[in-house]
């Protein structure tokens, strides 16, 4: 920790000096990974690809299908969920259900973000899905189509299962996707809280993530431990606009743990920072061709940002290349791109997206369209 806050101290003083190589990050794990959220860029990297037993950093994937669900209206966040036998039989850390107990979707999902809720995950995962096989079924599907080369999902907590394993880069993955619906930071943020109040079996959960607590940003996302997987996690932490996601996994102590990802967290928000492109700005209007709304505001999908080492120049430009717009569309489909660059050369290419839904026109509504137009001299009639 000495030897970090002294290459940190000459960074500050003389500039960009310090690279990660150099400082020897996260020494005693057996597999590490540093990245900026937004770029996804790596910083820092160690065995990143070695398949490592993942233990309760495998929730994360479960949060995201559960995310996924409830944006999709398969769940909601108040719906009442009742317990079955094979949720409430699951050993390790736990809410203590019991079968039959009723429990809405929030409270079930609080138990799996702050207290790491095996019992409380399955239980989620049978709502979603109809059966937890089904749900893994999807976890691995999903690991797929996120591109994760060295995962395997067996059950959605984590427990020690033989085929089941991940990496440390395919977790950052995993938390960079889920990162992108911050409502989970609402849940993964909460050093402390309860369940069943008002109830002789009320329980007090606190957050297995103590750097929640103890390091100033981090707002998640996922620890984990089994005597296969060692102490492991996934922390976030966002500071000045900048969400940096870190991954260590077998360490041999949960004080080893959080001391090492705080040491890739300080190396981080010392030696690098964002800047927005866009300034958060949209990139204007354009017509959609059979929509209700005859104009559709088109943004970037997601953080039109660069990642820069502090005291570096950049000379940005971008260009816009955006489809022809036709209805019925959704926001979050892609529809054209954002090419960033520096110099004139290509570094970054960021999805464009509509701000909004837009339905189809129909006969109706395009008859009192035109009439409108007709009567504001909006369109040509002669």
């Amino acid at each position: 920790m000495k030897k970090l806050m002294f290459f940190l101290i000459l960074f500050s003083i003389f500039g960009p000096l310090v690279k990660a190589e150099d400082l020897k990050l996260a020494p005693n794990a057996k597999s590490a990974i540093l990245i900026e959220a937004s770029t996804g860029k790596v910083l820092y990297e160690k065995n990143a690809d070695e398949k490592l037993v993942p233990a309760s950093m495998t929730k994360m994937m479960s949060m995201l299908l559960v995310l996924e669900a409830l944006e999709n209206g398969v769940l909601k966040w108040n719906q009442v969920i009742t317990v079955s036998e094979n949720a409430s039989s699951m050993g390790g850390s736990q809410i203590l259900l019991e079968t039959g107990e009723k429990m809405t979707v929030k409270d079930l999902f609080k138990g799996v973000a702050i207290a790491s809720g095996n019992d409380a995950i399955v239980a989620l995962a049978e709502a979603s899905y109809g059966s937890e096989n089904v749900f893994v079924s999807h976890m691995n599907k999903r690991a797929k189509e996120l591109g994760l080369k060295n995962t395997n999902f067996k059950n959605p907590h984590g427990l020690d299962t033989a085929d089941h394993y991940s990496s440390a880069r395919d977790m950052s993955l995993i938390a960079k996707e889920l990162a992108k619906h911050e409502i989970v930071f609402d849940f993964t943020s909460v050093y402390e809280d309860y369940l069943r109040q008002n109830t002789d079996r009320k329980i007090w959960l606190v957050n297995t993530n103590k750097l929640v607590r103890f390091y100033d940003g981090v707002d998640g996302l996922k620890t984990g431990f089994t005597d296969g997987a060692g102490y492991c996690i996934t922390a976030t932490a966002k500071k000045n606009g900048m969400r940096i996601i870190a991954v260590v996994m077998g360490e041999p102590t949960s004080k080893v743990r959080n001391k090492e990802i705080s040491e890739m967290l300080d190396y981080s928000f010392a030696q690098y920072e964002t800047e927005d492109v866009l300034k958060g700005k949209s990139l204007g209007k354009y017509l959609v061709d059979s929509g209700v709304y005859e104009y559709a505001e088109v943004i970037p999908a997601e953080d039109a940002t660069i990642l820069k080492k502090k005291g570096d120049l950049f000379n940005i430009s971008y260009d816009a290349h955006i489809n022809n717009l036709k209805a019925p569309l959704k926001k979050g489909d892609v529809i054209g791109t954002l090419k960033i660059k520096d110099n004139g050369k290509l570094i970054r290419n960021v999805p464009l997206t509509v701000n909004k839904d837009i339905l189809k026109i129909n006969f109706i509504q395009l008859f009192l369209r035109n009439i409108k137009d007709m009567i504001t001299g909006n369109i040509n009639i002669s």
